[in-house]
């Protein structure tokens, strides 16, 4: 006689509370919610409904279901040549190692949200009233264009478990009750629960950050953030450059004598570390030249055309002006485009690797992908030449053909200094790089510049309301980053769920 598996295969839904989605009376609540035009934001949630790969991923499947309903753009790759908000790429605001051991707090999914490009809207249950929650409820239940996400404690609702995450698919008026798509598929099936009973499970506080857990309102932004930079927490320092940045140089520019913008660019430059580059990144387009073709797509194109558009921008404000002078006139001392990487050929070279890798579907895995070649060219495409670095990149045996789409100015500018040609480029470098990331900075760190007249030049050349509208939507996007990334660091993203500062 066999033994029998070890295990469980799924879990009795109390009932009641609950209604499970798929029985007689789950269907005539489903047709009366329809009826009464509270199931809207039902149909593109159930087409992207997804089980947790990971028994405490439920916060992550939910917010990428969430993501891919309101067709969000990751602007990265998750397998092979498609772009898909997949829980696997949810880990700026916390390692998965963590989150897989132990779950994420309701502050830091709300953290993930906004660093997806995602608007939200959080509350803590305890801030919050049954009132405002069945409002947003209804809010979303009669549209497709924004979705809720609830926190709560299982045992409200008879459960088994502790904290969970999932999305409302819809709302029932008459019965007050609200459909809850669980993610964690495996356990529960798609279950109708009373409105009240979800209210108590949020007001239950969430032991590891002594806050009560809440609901959260995601929606769609007018346009993709970060098309040409974002900040990166990938490499180790992230968190000492954040608090750098923010803390830090506010301090030096106040505890120094400082009379012209040359001198405040002296004072923060130098005082930058050394791998601060790895903190904030030009998003390259990346393509396996198989599933390229001869030919850009309508996507391709138009996204290319916005980071071109953002880079020209950048090169023709006056910050820029003064940070390539500075940098031109500083070669040999403490520029960050004097080491080596910073050309071209380099960048693409890694790059190129970098989307080998990701293309692959190898960035877990401990093999090493080196470039053999890399040659740049141009096509042209209605008659618009396009950049484009293609590459031979070596893994073993096996070789891959990736292409880089480099967004280009249509100009190259030039200065006087004789390497200038380092600093000021067609292509994305280190000038406009470090130009944005200043104009990134909250808008109080210059405030302790004691000299009136230079304070007012600073604050003209850093002012986001002087940037023209797509630069302005890139620079506000890395602040808020920026700002997220330092709550995250110090622990207070879930003491302050308020949108990130502008």
């Amino acid at each position: 006689m066999a033994a029998a598996m070890a295990g469980l295969y799924r879990r009795l839904l109390a009932s009641p509370p609950s209604i499970d989605f798929a029985s007689s009376q789950g269907k005539q609540l489903f047709l009366e919610a329809i009826q009464n035009g509270t199931m809207e934001g039902f149909y593109r949630l159930v087409s992207y409904f997804q089980t947790q790969s990971e028994p405490a991923y439920c916060g992550l499947a939910s917010l990428s279901m969430v993501l891919n309903a309101l067709a969000i753009d990751p602007g990265r790759k998750w397998k092979g040549p498609w772009r898909w908000f997949d829980e696997s790429m949810l880990d700026c605001c916390e390692p998965l190692e963590k989150v897989k051991a132990r779950g994420i707090s309701f502050g830091k999914l709300v953290c993930l949200a906004h660093c997806a490009g995602a608007q939200v809207e959080a509350f803590h249950a305890s801030h919050s009233s049954i009132d405002d929650f069945r409002k947003y409820v209804k809010k979303c239940s009669t549209s497709d264009e924004c979705h809720v996400i609830s926190s709560y404690h299982r045992a409200a609702l008879k459960q088994t478990g502790t904290g969970h995450f999932s999305p409302i698919g819809g709302y029932h008026i008459g019965k007050d009750m609200a459909l809850i798509l669980d993610v964690a598929r495996f356990k529960y099936p798609p279950h109708w629960v009373p409105l009240t009973l979800l209210w108590e499970g949020m007001n239950y506080v969430d032991e590891t950050t002594g806050q009560s857990r809440g609901f959260m309102l995601i929606s769609r932004p007018h346009r993709e953030p970060g098309m040409l930079y974002t900040l990166s927490c990938k490499h180790e320092s992230w968190n000492s450059i954040a608090k750098f940045l923010i803390d830090d140089v506010p301090l030096l520019l106040k505890s120094e004598d400082l009379k012209d913008i040359h001198k405040v660019l002296s004072v923060v430059v130098s005082s930058l570390p050394s791998n601060f580059e790895e903190f904030i990144k030009w998003v390259a387009e990346v393509r396996r030249r198989e599933d390229g073709g001869p030919s850009l797509s309508a996507e391709e194109k138009a996204r290319l055309s916005i980071k071109e558009e953002v880079l020209k921008q950048v090169q023709e404000i006056g910050l820029f002006k003064h940070v390539a002078s500075f940098l031109s006139h500083s070669c040999s001392v403490h520029s960050p485009t004097s080491g080596n990487g910073n050309t071209l050929p380099d960048i693409a070279a890694s790059v190129c690797c970098q989307g080998a890798e990701i293309l692959s579907w190898k960035l877990s895995s401990s093999m090493t992908y080196c470039c053999q070649e890399t040659c740049l060219g141009s096509k042209s495409e209605d008659e618009k030449p396009i950049t484009m670095v293609s590459g031979t990149v070596v893994n073993g045996n096996t070789e891959h053909g990736v292409d880089v789409l480099i967004p280009s100015s249509p100009r190259k500018l030039c200065c006087n200094c004789t390497c200038a040609s380092k600093n000021i480029s067609m292509y994305p470098a280190s000038t406009d790089v470090l130009t944005v990331l200043l104009l990134s900075l909250p808008s109080t760190t210059w405030d302790g510049i004691k000299d009136e007249q230079l304070l007012r030049e600073i604050d003209g050349l850093v002012s986001t309301e002087n940037l023209p509208a797509l630069l302005q939507e890139e620079v506000l996007h890395l602040r808020r980053q920026l700002h997220l990334l330092k709550r995250c660091q110090e622990g207070k993203v879930d003491e302050d769920l308020g949108a990130p500062l502008s």
